[in-house]
């Protein structure tokens, strides 16, 4: 408990650094919501003021960080100028399609990548290695957003995953069978995007764990004893390279919000990817500065799952604290 105590202390104290510097930068960051307006002939600078004033941006920066300040403890993350309403419930219509996103290709790179990982520690100098980290650093190679756009157009040229959205517009008249078999649909083509991206770092980061587990005395010692090799791999080496690999897991539990953003938008993807490029075009800072938060958020809760994991796993950091 005290641990826990020690690391949430400095997560806090991180989490309001980080909002301190996000809204100060908004509040540097040039022109505002009402910039593009001010260009309008019909529109006088007097109620370019009067606007501005009464959207409280003529306060000093204290006053205006307190307010958003509080409107985040209630929930609103601060209002958005562009949809005329609180930030918070706009962007929590979106997380949910976000998350869904990010947590199926997680789950799915971390499912093909560790056994993947391991099967490629174990054939160490065989061909099958080097064949498979030819196609990862293929993978690596690889930018994203192109994979997203050849995919795109092959989905047009040929009909076979939809292009876009998150459910067929005759979703609502579908079993509860045939509404999942249609969201699987849609998630399929966004899913390999992003797994095509995940896969590679956690498999090589899988494969380097384990083969330095494998040169250790103490799996040499128990593969002398005759230890059949599966078992060696996955009940001795895999644990002993937990370490690397909790570190990589809080990490990708950390960007699960901000690993999609760009493929969201260029797949047509409804979540908080099309949202944020529109806020960040019309300058609708309410809406920046409440994405930006949570993802800080998953991404210091990302770091203290995997702190509490390593605390469990590695009696080393136990001792020392």
């Amino acid at each position: 408990m005290r641990y826990l105590a020690a690391r949430a202390l400095h997560s806090l104290f991180l989490l309001i650094g980080v909002s301190i510097l996000c809204f100060l930068f908004a509040s540097l960051a040039p022109g505002d919501f009402y910039s593009e307006l001010s260009m309008t002939p019909q529109v006088s600078s007097g109620t370019i003021s009067a606007l501005r004033k009464n959207a409280g941006e003529d306060r000093p920066f204290v006053a205006r960080y307190g307010s958003w300040v509080a409107s985040v403890a209630r929930g609103d993350f601060g209002y958005s100028l562009a949809f005329g309403a609180p930030a918070g419930p706009i962007v929590r219509e979106r997380i949910g399609a976000t998350l869904l996103l990010t947590v199926t290709a997680t789950l799915l790179a971390w499912l093909i990548a560790v056994p993947w990982g391991v099967w490629s520690a174990a054939s160490r100098g065989k061909w099958v290695d080097g064949t498979s980290r030819v196609i990862l650093a293929s993978f690596l190679s690889f930018p994203n957003l192109l994979l997203a756009i050849v995919l795109l157009a092959i989905a047009a040229q040929t009909g076979a995953f939809p292009i876009g959205g998150l459910a067929s517009r005759d979703a609502a008249s579908l079993t509860a069978s045939a509404r999942l078999r249609d969201t699987v649909w849609h998630l399929a083509l966004p899913v390999a995007v992003l797994v095509a991206g995940m896969l590679p770092v956690i498999a090589r980061h899988v494969r380097s764990a384990v083969a330095e587990a494998l040169d250790s005395p103490f799996v040499l010692n128990a593969r002398a004893q005759g230890i059949p090799r599966r078992r060696l791999l996955f009940r001795h080496a895999l644990p002993a390279a937990l370490n690397p690999l909790i570190t990589l897991f809080g990490l990708s539990l950390g960007t699960l919000l901000s690993a999609s953003l760009l493929v969201e938008v260029v797949v047509g993807w409804p979540g908080l990817g099309p949202l944020f490029l529109d806020a960040i075009m019309a300058r609708d800072f309410a809406i920046v500065l409440a994405v930006v938060m949570l993802s800080t958020v998953f991404l210091i809760a990302g770091n203290l799952v995997a702190d509490l994991l390593l605390y469990r796993f590695d009696p080393r950091i136990r001792v020392r604290s």
